[in-house]
């Protein structure tokens, strides 16, 4: 079993910034895959971004330029690192996690991050 926390979210105005933490946990050997999603009221879920064992990374036209993705591969954490955040970036912030290529996917359940003046 893999277990997975989200911690961060929060109220924050337009134009600032804002960091999540995400922490896996269980019996863990690698992780292929791990990262952030989101979802707004009536939307679906979407990548915002992840990184995959190879070291590339990938981000969602939405956060390229505004977030990044730092993480501690030796802790099992992924932080999301936001900056210039928008009213449309209010949504719940999932984090992801992948043990293996095509593998089961861990979910934790979510921290909202709320973008109002």
């Amino acid at each position: 079993q893999v277990q997975v926390v989200e911690s961060g979210g929060g109220l924050v105005q337009p134009g600032g910034s804002l960091r999540l933490s995400c922490a896996a946990s269980g019996i863990i050997r690698s992780i292929y895959r791990m990262g952030w999603f989101r979802q707004s009221p009536n939307n679906e879920r979407e990548l915002v971004a992840t990184f995959t064992l190879d070291g590339s990374t990938n981000y969602a036209d939405s956060a390229k330029s505004r977030f990044t993705i730092p993480r501690d591969n030796a802790e099992n954490m992924v932080y999301l690192q936001m900056s210039s955040l928008k009213p449309d970036d209010t949504a719940t912030y999932y984090c992801n996690v992948q043990l293996r290529k095509f593998g089961m996917d861990y979910w934790g359940k979510g921290t909202l991050v709320t973008v109002s003046s």
